[in-house]
């Protein structure tokens, strides 16, 4: 098995704006105004589509279905074992074309318990492209003020509670289940994620969403609200979310690696990505792998069974994977 050269997978008419930074670091001519993200090897749907959101391969196979089909050839005989043919993992690329609304995702046991999901949905971010971050609360909260807020729309009031922090190319933000949140206009980034569609919106208001109804996943605000941590962060805590990547070798958090990993691979000349099921980006400089040579943007999804692979050249990767089993 080889790797596979993936095209973009950007579902349409998405309730913010942004597309246009995809675009440009893929190469692609796409101008659409509400296509902001790019969902890479994905076995995910978008929340309650049936098939909006899965990567179908060149060859026109839907890539669940392949993996469902041999799912050790592609994920390995460990990850099968612990996991069978869950991979895991989502990874896109998100382009704010405005900011982002505040919002927060369930954990694993809320999900399971409140909606029937395999997951919750932890995230993180490598930025491609800074500006502004929101992320973690600025004191405690208590949640009937919380919920106070977010019927009457207090837009300045639920941004004010977070902290706001300015982020560069090259840092990391990690984001636990439950932490609220909110990616700032200007942004591009590469996301990496359980492999769930499940939002939590606490403002709506300028977005292209009915967030008094679709908002809450469909339990209520006062149950969703649940999902959310009301702590407040320190400037400690904050320095454990939010970070400059190293230059070579695992760039999040250590308490994301039960969710999933980040590699960061200088090339020059000469380089190997270990085996293992990955989605492989090239996030700069000209880079050839498996005899195929990559732009800055190409996007390879890799099998497992494709083994070691060998990249040359001169830029840099970034190399997604499912938590070690």
């Amino acid at each position: 098995m080889n790797p596979i050269l993936l095209s973009s997978n950007r579902p349409a008419a998405r309730f913010y704006r942004g597309g246009a930074r995809i675009s440009a670091f893929r190469g692609e001519a796409s101008d659409a105004p509400r296509e902001p993200e790019d969902w890479i090897g994905s076995t995910t749907t978008v929340n309650g589509e049936p098939l909006l959101g899965l990567t179908t391969l060149p060859d026109g196979r839907v890539l669940r279905d392949v993996i469902e089909h041999d799912p050790t050839a592609w994920l390995g005989d460990a990850h099968v074992a612990r996991w069978g043919a869950d991979t895991r993992l989502l990874v896109k690329l998100l382009d704010a074309g405005q900011r982002l609304p505040v919002h927060a995702h369930p954990h694993d046991d809320f999900a399971a318990t409140h909606l029937g999901r395999a997951h919750g949905k932890a995230e993180a971010w490598y930025m491609l492209q800074g500006g502004t971050v929101h992320v973690g609360l600025r004191e405690d909260v208590d949640a009937a003020a919380l919920a106070d807020l977010v019927d009457r729309q207090d837009v300045d009031a639920l941004l004010g509670l977070l902290h706001e922090v300015e982020v560069a190319a090259g840092d990391v933000v990690w984001v636990p289940p439950g932490e609220l949140h909110a990616i700032g206009a200007g942004i591009l980034l590469l996301e990496l994620q359980q492999p769930e569609d499940l939002s939590i919106l606490l403002e709506w208001d300028g977005f292209a969403i009915d967030g008094a109804e679709a908002g809450h996943l469909g339990l209520g605000f006062e149950l969703a609200l649940a999902a959310v941590n009301t702590r407040g962060r320190s400037a400690a805590d904050l320095d454990a979310l939010i970070g400059t990547a190293p230059d070579s070798g695992s760039v999040f958090p250590a308490a994301a690696d039960e969710y999933f990993r980040l590699e960061r691979i200088p090339v020059d000349g000469s380089t190997v990505v270990g085996r293992g099921f990955s989605i492989v980006i090239v996030s700069g400089g000209d880079i050839e792998i498996d005899g195929r040579r990559l732009r800055i943007g190409s996007s390879l999804l890799v099998p497992d069974a494709a083994g070691v692979l060998e990249a040359t050249g001169a830029g840099e990767l970034l190399v997604a994977r499912p938590p070690a089993p």
